[in-house]
């Protein structure tokens, strides 16, 4: 098992693991939007999905598990690929070229990363666990509850720009890691990466902000 180590280890593989476990989190937080999106129509609507999703408990529990592992294995390579970038980037014509070379996406992934994550450890904290482990049955009313706090809300909004921020910089570098970089198909991808970013990101905010304006009235 050296080799296997040896290529996860090297600068390459751990690209490769980010990109991986990135698209894998991209296809679940895709999911996870379609889901939360039946907060618009109504308790009745949210409260079947929820229940569908209790009647397959043990296996969404294995899911969790399985998401939790892609998540910590993406925040150390993203550390990891941070660290050894900003090593290389100590010399001297890098850090000249380095507004020229990258994007502010790219620039302040590992910012952007951090508060997205302190933003996961506060919702599972206040949705998640609640209702997992507290005795909270009526998920819509934790979810609505929150969503007509100002406070909750507004960070809930800001926590989706920054991640409209990060999943533009990491649906890029992941087809730029796979070599789906072509200058002629390239920037097409970057299109579609930064229009996929703002309508997840913009999916995500309106749901507080639907709340909190509308709903709430």
């Amino acid at each position: 098992m050296g080799w296997f180590w040896q290529s996860v280890n090297s600068s390459i593989g751990k690209k490769i693991l980010m990109a991986f476990t990135g698209i894998l989190l991209i296809i679940f937080i895709t999911i996870h939007l379609a889901g939360n999106f039946t907060l618009y129509w109504g308790e009745k609507a949210f409260s079947s999905y929820a229940g569908t999703l209790e009647i397959v408990k043990p296996i969404i529990r294995i899911i969790e598990v399985i998401l939790a592992s892609i998540f910590i294995l993406h925040i150390i390579n993203a550390v990891r690929v941070w660290w050894g970038n900003k090593i290389a980037k100590s010399i001297d014509y890098a850090v000249n070229a380095k507004s020229q070379n990258s994007s502010i996406f790219s620039r302040t992934a590992i910012q952007s990363g951090s508060l997205i994550f302190i933003f996961l450890i506060i919702h599972l904290k206040t949705i998640w666990y609640p209702h997992n482990f507290a005795g909270e049955d009526n998920l819509y009313g934790i979810v609505t509850w929150l969503f007509l706090h100002p406070v909750y809300s507004w960070f809930y909004v800001l926590a989706m720009i920054l991640l409209g921020f990060h999943l533009n910089h990491g649906f890029q570098s992941a087809f730029q890691t796979m070599g789906w970089n072509h200058k002629k198909y390239f920037p097409l991808i970057q299109a579609i990466g930064t229009v996929y970013s703002i309508l997840i990101a913009a999916g995500f905010a309106s749901l507080p902000i639907y709340f909190l304006y509308f709903q709430g009235r």
